[in-house]
């Protein structure tokens, strides 16, 4: 492969690894936060929460939301957390593995951004917003990305 497009190949890369990175930091960040939750008195922070958006707790949606959060044990806070590690772990190595140009980290990329092209699309298409469309075509952007890094690396081992 010539060193050009090497080059070429490993700032795309570079750019999805960074990407990755960023997600998993984003839900290590979101579990280290529903950990402060833990022994604390959600009901409260849920009352006040609804108050800080000025919406009336006696209303519909707002007395869910504090009804669920009287529901929220610590133990299901500790899982939520401990899900948020396992993934952002592996968005973390899937980033290090697309930092430094791993075959595997490709297709565990290419595999695992391919898996949710479907979700998304359902998605789209039972509610379309700005916000689900950017998220999908990211995600080909992504997948599509690796897809033809996986391609010209099997054509240059040819």
């Amino acid at each position: 492969m010539p060193a050009k497009t090497r080059s070429a190949k490993g700032r795309g890369l570079r750019v999805v690894a960074v990407l990755e990175a960023l997600k998993g930091a984003v839900v290590l960040l979101a579990g280290c936060g529903v950990l402060t939750l833990v022994h604390r008195n959600l009901h409260d922070i849920a009352v006040r929460l609804v108050l800080a958006l000025h919406m009336n707790p006696a209303r519909h949606y707002p007395s869910i939301f504090i009804d669920a959060a009287n529901r929220v044990t610590d133990l299901q806070l500790w899982m939520l957390a401990l899900s948020a590690l396992a993934y952002a772990s592996v968005r973390l190595v899937e980033g290090y593995g697309l930092w430094h140009e791993r075959k595997w980290a490709e297709w565990f990329g290419f595999l695992s951004g391919a898996v949710y092209l479907p979700v998304e699309l359902f998605e789209i298409f039972r509610k379309p917003d700005w916000p689900r469309v950017a998220v999908f075509l990211v995600n080909v952007g992504v997948v599509g990305y690796l897809a033809s890094a996986l391609k010209r690396s099997r054509k240059s081992r040819r």
